[in-house]
C-alpha cells in the first residue's frame, strides 16, 4: 500500500524553509508552556541553522502537496544526534505520517553515521512516547535541563 504522503529533505529552499517555520510556531503553539528555555525564537530566526547538513536534517511531509508535518534531526556530539520537532496537524493525524516522520529520520541517522539518538518529551504527549517506544527507544537519564514537569528523556541505538 502506498504512503498517504511524502517526506521532502529541507536544505535552504525559502519556500519549504518557510513552510517548516509554520510547523515549528503551530507546534509551539499546541504545547502548554514556552519553549524560550530551548532558544526556540533564535532557532526559527536561524533556520535550517542547527539542523543544517551534512550533520542536521530538516524534514517536511506533505499530503496531496499541503504541508502536514515536520521532524527535525539535529546533531549533538560526534555519533549521538537527537530528534527534534516532530508535529503532525491535526487534520493529517491518523494517516501514518509521524510514524513516517520518524522512521525515515532513523534511517537517515544511521545513514549519516551515528550511534544513539535521543528526544525529549513530556507525558502528556502519551501517543508520542507510545510511538517512540513502539520505534525502540527506551528512558534515559536527562541530558540537559528541561524546566517543564513531567519531561521524558529517550534513546535509540542505532547500529544493532
Amino acid at each position: 500500500m502506498n504512503k498517504p504522503f511524502t517526506i521532502v529533505e529541507v536544505i535552504h529552499e525559502k519556500p519549504s524553509v518557510d513552510m517548516i517555520k509554520q510547523l515549528f510556531l503551530e507546534y509551539a503553539q499546541s504545547l502548554n508552556f514556552s519553549l524560550c528555555f530551548q532558544n526556540f525564537q533564535k532557532e526559527l530566526d536561524e533556520l535550517p541553522g542547527i539542523y543544517s547538513p551534512p550533520k542536521g536534517l530538516l524534514c517536511l511531509a506533505l499530503v496531496n502537496g499541503k504541508p502536514a508535518g515536520c521532524i527535525a534531526l539535529k546533531p549533538l556530539g560526534d555519533k549521538v544526534c537527537e530528534m527534534k520537532r516532530l508535529y503532525v496537524r491535526p487534520e493529517f493525524r491518523g494517516l501514518g505520517v509521524g510514524k513516517g516522520l520518524a522512521i525515515h529520520l532513523i534511517n537517515r541517522a544511521k545513514e549519516l553515521a551515528y550511534h544513539k539518538m535521543r528526544l525529549d518529551t513530556i507525558s502528556t504527549m502519551k501517543e508520542a512516547i507510545a510511538l517512540y517506544r513502539s520505534l525502540g527507544f527506551y528512558e534515559i537519564e536527562p541530558y540537559y535541563y528541561n524546566p517543564v514537569e513531567g519531561a521524558h528523556y529517550m534513546e535509540i541505538n542505532l547500529t544493532g
